[in-house]
């Protein structure tokens, strides 16, 4: 049998948990469907980022791509013979429309090309009238859609997409931490014994990113991508920090928790530090960052925490297994979508657009810290709800697989 070449196409090497714990549950798919000696390729802007999670062997390859991307994507599907967008975060632009537009290129280069092409587990969002447009003509072209929400399926019906759309829930629950991450954070973090807060705070004024030819060095994502900026968006990151900073505090002065400022991307470092330094008790702050740590690490982070407030959707996905008293301050569907799920939405999600969003959210903080069982019933059933329907992704792969002649793995 000839070797069956599989392309991950996805947001890979950006040192963002998430998308790490994603990618090595999406490998274990691959091979647990298409045996060990199918060959996977990983494209990535940031080849060095990606090598410090995956490991390259006979049948694993990094390649690194360009910035513009658009040639170097159309030559990787020709030389594949499965194009899977592996990107939870696909059909959305509230970030970056440029990542949605490299999706639906590599979906228009399998179809074009007669290559069979598979959204794995992905999520859909609100989108711009042009991008609802690409989004309706060019993932159409899909053969099969798999969403990890009903909502994301019903967002892109909307559209007017027309492929097959199964519903799962996120591959990230099928993440497997590594056994000797057990007990790392009081390991590395003995100061921590009164009990642990976490912060997985985002600076959501710098989104979306647009390309530019030039622009200011701090304000720049990679070439010629840049960050928005303005001199109202800075303001309000600096009171969102004063915020975050003020919440840290009391929870350090009333609760006497230490605080983890987790970064889930290496992109959330600066922001991080800047709650850090506004704080009058920084010295109980210690920053965890995707950048230096590992899926595995963060995870074990997150299952460690008395509280967590994020804004990253992976925060809460990671931590739903320990049953994590939570509250979301959520820039984008993501989260909302996972609280309806859980039916938190009313109570511990909150817009960032809430008036008075930091007295909020301490408000809503307080409540569970005083009644810190409030939500274990619905995060129990919120997770085992969704670890089934992850479950569900593989043997999606798997008839996909076997519905296009290939052998699958016993």
């Amino acid at each position: 049998m000839p070797q069956t070449k599989v392309l991950l196409v996805g947001y890979n090497g950006a040192n963002n948990t998430g998308a790490e714990a994603l990618l090595l549950s999406d490998i274990e798919d691959v091979r647990a469907v298409l045996g060990p000696d199918a060959l996977i390729t990983v494209p990535t802007l940031n080849e060095s980022n990606l090598r410090r999670y995956v490991q390259e062997g006979p049948n694993l390859r990094i390649v690194p791509i360009p910035a513009l991307f658009p040639l170097a994507v159309r030559q990787l599907v020709a030389e594949h013979d499965l194009i899977m967008l592996v990107e939870g975060h696909c059909y959305m632009d509230d970030s970056t429309s440029l990542l949605l537009w490299a999706y639906l290129w590599a979906t228009h280069c399998a179809h074009t090309m007669g290559k069979p092409s598979l959204a794995y587990s992905v999520d859909a969002g609100q989108l711009s009238p042009v991008n609802r447009r690409l989004v309706r003509h060019e993932a159409s072209k899909t053969d099969l859609i798999i969403t990890r929400s009903q909502a994301a399926a019903d967002r892109l019906r909307a559209c007017g997409v027309t492929a097959p759309i199964k519903v799962t829930a996120d591959n990230a629950f099928n993440f497997q931490t590594a056994a000797s991450d057990e007990g790392w954070v009081q390991r590395v973090w003995p100061e921590a014994r009164s009990g642990l807060a976490g912060l997985a705070a985002v600076n959501y004024h710098l989104w979306p990113v647009v390309m530019r030819p030039w622009g200011k060095r701090q304000d720049c994502y990679k070439w010629p991508y840049y960050f928005s900026t303005s001199p109202e968006r800075r303001r309000a990151a600096a009171e969102l920090a004063n915020g975050y900073a003020a919440l840290a505090d009391c929870l350090v002065r009333e609760h006497d928790k230490s605080i983890a400022l987790i970064c889930m991307e290496e992109l959330d470092e600066p922001f991080a530090r800047r709650v850090q330094q506004h704080m009058v008790h920084a010295g109980r702050a210690r920053l965890f960052s995707a950048r230096e740590y590992s899926a595995s690490q963060m995870t074990t982070l997150l299952r460690s925490l008395d509280l967590l407030v994020t804004s990253r959707y992976h925060g809460c996905v990671l931590s739903l297994a320990a049953q994590v008293p939570q509250v979301a301050v959520g820039h984008d569907l993501r989260l909302k979508t996972i609280y309806d799920e859980l039916g938190f939405t009313a109570q511990f999600f909150l817009d960032p657009h809430t008036p008075n969003l930091c007295a909020t959210l301490k408000e809503r903080v307080e409540k569970l810290l005083a009644n810190p069982s409030l939500e274990k019933e619905s995060l129990r059933r919120g997770y085992e709800e969704h670890l089934r329907n992850s479950r569900g992704n593989r043997e999606f792969l798997r008839s996909f697989v076997k519905d296009h002649g290939w052998e699958v793995a016993a």
